[in-house]
């Protein structure tokens, strides 16, 4: 009887412990870990507010990808953003990228707004063309 009941309080603990660790993650915003294939874009704006890293890149509200560096260019004074947008989500080279907001506590994120052009910034990568948005 004795190990039955520490075999129910194990799982307990254990399933208390895999609750705090979601909840750790959907904190820290990293409750998506995509292994899917990305490719990076650049995007220089004058006010990131507080983006942070990993915050989402979302396109008509799917997100398509995480902030991944944040950088200050000083020859132009602008701030550089690198995003990982995931392979599978292919956008024109015209596609425009602006920072907003969401919630009740403000959280910033990108939003790109796709363009009409017929090349693909996957593609315009992968030839070693620097793109900025």
């Amino acid at each position: 009887m004795n190990k039955r009941i520490e075999f129910v309080v194990g799982i307990f603990v254990l399933l208390g412990v895999l609750a705090l660790v979601f909840l750790a993650l959907r904190a820290g915003n990293l409750s998506t870990f995509s292994m899917q294939p990305n490719y990076t874009v650049s995007a220089h704006f004058d006010n990131i507010g507080s983006l942070k890293k990993r915050s989402a890149v979302k396109s008509n509200g799917v997100v398509v990808g995480r902030v991944k560096n944040i950088a200050f260019d000083n020859q132009m004074f602008r701030a550089i953003v690198e995003m990982d947008i995931e392979k599978q989500y292919q956008f024109p080279t015209d596609t425009s990228a602006s920072i907003k907001t969401q919630g009740l506590i403000g959280e910033q994120y990108i939003d790109l707004t796709p363009g009409a052009d017929d090349e693909n910034l996957a593609r315009v990568i992968k030839s070693s063309i620097t793109t900025a948005l």
